[in-house]
């Protein structure tokens, strides 16, 4: 299709007058609050703009003619010359569609989730765009009388299929049918809509095959998903003639290709996002056998891209070995994001190493990887100087590589045992039993090392040494043995002093805990590491049997202290502990044998939120709490045990702003309306304290340090 002047296509048309926009200031960047992915592009700085605020309040003074729906309802305006609405509450569609009186035809309706029903009772019908959720096609059958109709999104609609009647919106332009989690076929008479631009399909799981033919839709700019089917028409030929389909391109069900050179992906230089199934879906994880491995080597060969790609993943591929496209570092001078998973039998990865754009790297399920970078040849290594690699990578997960013992080696297979991510920021190691070392990272702020639990003996020791991380932000050691290793005396520098950055630490499984606080490790300084820490957190810790006070007195600056699931934890001292007093928050949860919390807890000015969960053998809450006198939140939850608070506990907690009892018959009984503490609960302004009978026990893998919730 093109237009009058100049015979521009209406993508060129729009990044034409996007791009003069822009230049002229009208629109402002917006930071995305994380969604559904679908509701945005994958990429993880992708880009997003609204009208300048300055702007919107000039067309607003200069049109004169500008209302939202709160207003229209509230003053009881005329609604007759409305042409664009969006309606955000669902209250307001049925208020504001007799407003419009005559008005049953306006060009653009964009809807809340739940309002198709009320949509099909009035008389409101957009002739250009419609946004709407819906649990059925109904409204689309409808639709076929506005056959004007340009955009149409239904995303996250429970629908399994698409009637047949939405072929005949022959002048749609963008379908978005984004997070249709249900849905399972697509029309086959949709060839016929030969003025699509744009079919989105994200996370629809469920989606068995494509529309037959899907190669008659040469106006087609973007097609998010492609199954590839068995079915004459439905085949990866299809996507031969597009040639101007771009942005992002997920193949699934590659397995059924014999050769993908017919997809002609090389050719199409708008692609910036390559995803390659060989499973259906997503979700399913595709267990190829040795068997498949040539196949599946020569169909990715077959798929060769352009040299500019942007993100690039590959999942359930069953080859032995890369591509030979794979091993040209030219291939992946643009790239950003590289992300392979469930490829069990392939020991070598794309050259990207010595990549100068790379800043994410996952690699998850791949049992037979050993090396991540090989056949690195460099003359600094003889000299002690580390090596540096992946010069712009930011973050990198390596997840389930049971076989991964090195990070590089030299074309001998040799273990260059000096490396530097330069610019690494977060680095998470889940399940790597046989990696024993971790390189130089000396802008590292997040590092989760983890293990399986109860997998503590089988795992490699780890060696974090503290001079290498001295940036080092946020800290968790789940079921794995690490040794802390200090920088030896005299080689300690302001630029790396070990860890004093630090601020949040979480140890978890059988013997971390002691691990990490062994005594000479201590003397050999890691006390001093733990002075800047201000979260602390427990997890999962069975050895664990009394409250960890010598261990906290090297927190002096701590704010907020989490004990979760240590089971043999009592609480029984014969000494309080003294916990240190600039704590401003503690959660103890699912703690099945603690029996009592510290009398001396009012000795906590500082504390603010007290939240106590799932400790079935507490029996009642300590009497020294008088002195909480900053506490503002108070949780109890799933504690049968605790049936009433200290005497005189309400009156002494002035700052008391939340209070959640769930799962305490007999206290929340007490709270309730003709219990002794309703009135004494009256002023604190946000409450959740259900009845007794309607409280039903809840489980959390672990506890929200979000605010509380309100009730009556």
């Amino acid at each position: 299709m093109f237009m009058k002047r100049g015979r521009w296509t209406l993508t060129q048309k729009g990044e034409y007058i996007f791009n003069e926009l822009a230049w002229r200031s009208f629109f402002q960047a917006v930071i995305l609050v994380r969604g559904p992915y679908w509701t945005y592009s994958h990429a993880s700085n992708q880009e997003r703009y609204k009208m300048h605020d300055l702007m919107h309040d000039l067309a607003k003074d200069v049109a004169n003619e500008f209302a939202n729906a709160e207003e229209l309802i509230q003053q009881n305006l005329p609604g007759n010359d409305v042409r664009h609405l969006h309606i955000s509450r669902d209250y307001q569609l049925n208020k504001i569609s007799q407003l419009l009186g005559g008005t049953m035809y306006i060009r653009t309706l964009l809807t809340p989730p739940s309002s198709y029903k009320d949509l099909m009772k009035s008389k409101l019908m957009p002739s250009r765009a419609l946004s709407i959720r819906c649990g059925d096609t109904s409204i689309v059958h409808m639709l076929t009388r506005t056959t004007h109709l340009r955009y149409l999104d239904l995303s996250g609609s429970m629908i399994v299929s698409l009637p047949n009647s939405i072929c005949m919106l022959y002048n749609l332009l963008s379908l978005r049918l984004n997070g249709c989690s249900l849905l399972q076929y697509l029309r086959e008479g949709m060839r016929t809509m030969r003025k699509l631009c744009h079919i989105y399909l994200l996370e629809c799981d469920r989606l068995e095959r494509m529309p037959p033919k899907l190669s008659v839709l040469h106006n087609l700019r973007t097609l998010t998903t492609f199954v590839v089917g068995t079915e004459d028409g439905c085949g990866i030929e299809e996507l031969e003639d597009l040639r101007h389909i771009g942005n992002r391109l997920e193949l699934y069900n590659l397995r059924e290709v014999k050769c993908g050179s017919k997809a002609n992906l090389h050719e199409k230089h708008n692609l910036n996002e390559l995803l390659l199934y060989w499973d259906h879906c997503r979700y399913k994880y595709y267990k190829s056998t040795i068997g498949e491995a040539t196949n599946h080597e020569q169909v990715l060969e077959s798929l060769l891209p352009h040299d500019k790609l942007k993100i690039l993943e590959v999942h359930s591929y069953g080859g032995l070995t890369i591509s030979e496209w794979m091993r040209n570092p030219q291939m992946f001078r643009c790239l950003r994001e590289l992300i392979m998973s469930g490829c069990p039998w392939c020991k070598d990865l794309p050259i990207v190493w010595l990549s100068s754009s790379l800043e994410h790297l996952s690699l998850r399920r791949m049992k037979s990887l050993t090396t991540l970078c090989k056949n690195i040849d460099v003359e600094g290594e003889a000299d002690n100087t580390s090596l540096q690699i992946f010069l712009k990578l930011k973050r990198m997960e390596l997840i389930d590589l049971p076989e991964l013992d090195r990070w590089a080696e030299n074309s001998a297979g040799e273990i260059l045992s000096s490396m530097t991510f330069p610019r690494l920021e977060k680095l998470e190691i889940e399940n790597c039993d046989k990696l024993a070392s971790l390189p130089k990272l000396p802008v590292l702020t997040y590092l989760n090392l983890s293990g399986r639990e109860g997998n503590n003996s089988t795992g490699a020791l780890i060696s974090m040494p503290l001079g290498s991380l001295p940036s080092l932000i946020h800290l968790q050691i789940s079921y794995v043995l690490v040794d802390v290793v200090m920088p030896p005396d005299g080689e300690e520098s302001q630029s790396q002093r070990p860890l004093d950055t630090l601020r949040y630490l979480e140890l978890a499984g059988d013997d971390v805990f002691i691990t990490i606080f062994n005594k000479s490790k201590l003397q050999l300084g890691l006390r001093d590491c733990l002075v800047s820490v201000e979260e602390f957190a427990i997890n999962s810790c069975p050895n664990i049997v009394r409250w960890p006070v010598e261990e906290l007195r090297y927190f002096p600056r701590l704010r907020s202290l989490y004990i979760w699931g240590c089971s043999k934890l009592d609480g029984i001292l014969p000494l309080l502990p003294k916990f240190p007093a600039s704590l401003e928050e503690i959660s103890i949860y699912n703690n099945t044998s603690l029996v009592a919390l510290p009398s001396n807890l009012g000795d906590l000015t500082k504390l603010r939120r007290l939240s106590v969960w799932c400790c079935d053998a507490l029996k009642a809450l300590p009497d020294g709490m008088d002195g909480l006198t900053s506490l503002e939140h108070l949780g109890i939850e799933d504690c049968p045990g605790i049936e009433k608070f200290p005497q005189g506990l309400l009156q002494r907690l002035p700052a008391l702003k939340n209070l959640n009892i769930w799962g305490c018959p007999d206290l929340q009984r007490r709270c309730r309306e003709g219990g002794e503490y309703f009135d004494l609960i009256a002023s604190i302004p946000h409450k959740y304290i259900p009845a007794p009978a309607q409280s039903q026990k809840r489980k959390w893998f672990l506890p929200s340090c979000g605010g509380g919730s309100q009730g009556n």
